[in-house]
């Protein structure tokens, strides 16, 4: 793999643009000069904290697992009484109510409009510490109660529709949202940390969104972009690796994956056909994520290509874009975009973070694959 000789410099440099987008306080910019993603996001900023946790930067992973667990902690009375109201009625809890999906550097809401009601992001960042806390035998005992928090809100909302990975369709409910949120669950039930009751209710919740997603979610046997739809979306990779709603084998999960390759990965890869947002380019973090499924599967050619193509669009300074537009979907909606928010971002802190993870997968980092 490392043939390639733009690899190693990109490895270094995709954990120095990681380290250099960390605040003080542990949060991940999302972008540090795309003014719209001067924020942290949970979702983002969890694959973040994996991919950095992946590489042996163990002390960035548990900064940002630290700024996760404090805002949760600070808005306690805010989370107990929205479990409280939900566990009456889901739906006398207004959407401007709930916990945001981005926050500032400090921990503060962004007090700008957004698509804020989001539940993925904070099933992702359970998973994302379970992970760290296996493959380095850390204690999570300082995130126990951010986590038993977090658990608590997402077995009262979970069922209810909101926007997905990329901020739409929030009258939806969607399978690569769910996803994380079971697997995140799942993971919190085996917790010592938690209590017994806590523990078997997550369970209890984890087993009822799988049935949803089989019931609800899946189309002419392949995983669907929302409930009711027939479409793909590219994030449903996340569904199999590595949330493993649907394990590697499994007949949805190779049907899905073989429609994705089929319509949205001519050689990056497309989110959805119908995207417009910066033309609808092909997304470096979802080459990343396409490649980290093949390599874990045993199609170590195919990631190969992924990653190569990945460090193929890394700029002169090495960093790596959201998207490139050379083969846009729709390249004449491109430029009400860059006149509304400036060039596409660049650097993106999620794509180095999925390049990362493709790459020890591929074992090209000389970190152990954990």
């Amino acid at each position: 793999m490392m043939n390639n000789p733009i690899h190693a410099p990109l490895i270094s440099r995709s954990i120095e643009v990681i380290k250099d987008g960390q605040a003080a306080t542990g949060a991940y910019l999302a972008s540090p000069t795309f003014p719209t993603y001067q924020y942290s996001w949970f979702r983002d900023g969890a694959f973040i904290a994996d991919a950095m946790s992946r590489v042996g930067e163990i002390a960035s992973a548990e900064a940002f697992f630290g700024w996760c667990d404090r805002i949760l902690t600070d808005r306690r009375d805010q989370i107990l009484d929205l479990v409280a109201r939900g566990e009456r009625d889901v739906e006398d809890v207004a959407l401007t109510e709930h916990l945001h999906t981005r926050y500032t550097i400090d921990g503060e809401e962004s007090g700008t409009e957004w698509q804020d009601f989001q539940l993925d992001g904070y099933g992702t960042w359970l998973w994302a510490l379970d992970q760290h806390s296996i493959r380095h035998g850390r204690d999570r005992t300082a995130f126990a109660e951010g986590a038993a928090l977090t658990v608590r809100y997402l077995c009262v909302f979970w069922a209810s529709p909101f926007y997905d990975w990329w901020e739409e369709n929030g009258h939806r409910r969607h399978p690569s949202s769910l996803a994380p949120i079971r697997r995140g669950l799942l993971a919190a039930s085996g917790w010592e940390e938690l209590d017994d009751d806590l523990r078997m209710r997550a369970a209890v919740v984890a087993q009822q969104i799988a049935d949803l997603v089989a019931e609800e979610g899946l189309h002419d046997g392949h995983l669907t972009k929302y409930f009711g739809s027939d479409q793909v979306d590219a994030s449903l990779i996340a569904c199999i690796t590595p949330f493993e709603l649907y394990p590697m084998g499994d007949p949805v999960a190779t049907a899905t994956i073989e429609r994705i390759e089929r319509e949205l990965a001519p050689a990056g890869v497309y989110r959805f056909l119908d995207d417009t947002y910066y033309g609808g380019g092909e997304w470096i973090l979802l080459a990343g994520f396409l490649g980290w499924h093949y390599s874990e599967a045993g199609n170590v050619g195919r990631a190969r290509e992924l990653a190569d193509w990945i460090a193929a669009q890394a700029d002169a300074s090495l960093n790596l874009p959201e998207q490139v537009d050379t083969h846009a979907l729709h390249p004449e909606r491109i430029a009400e975009w860059v006149e509304r928010w400036g060039p596409s971002a660049s650097p993106l802190l999620w794509s180095h973070a999925m390049y990362l993870t493709l790459a020890t997968s591929l074992r090209m980092t000389g970190v152990p694959h954990r």
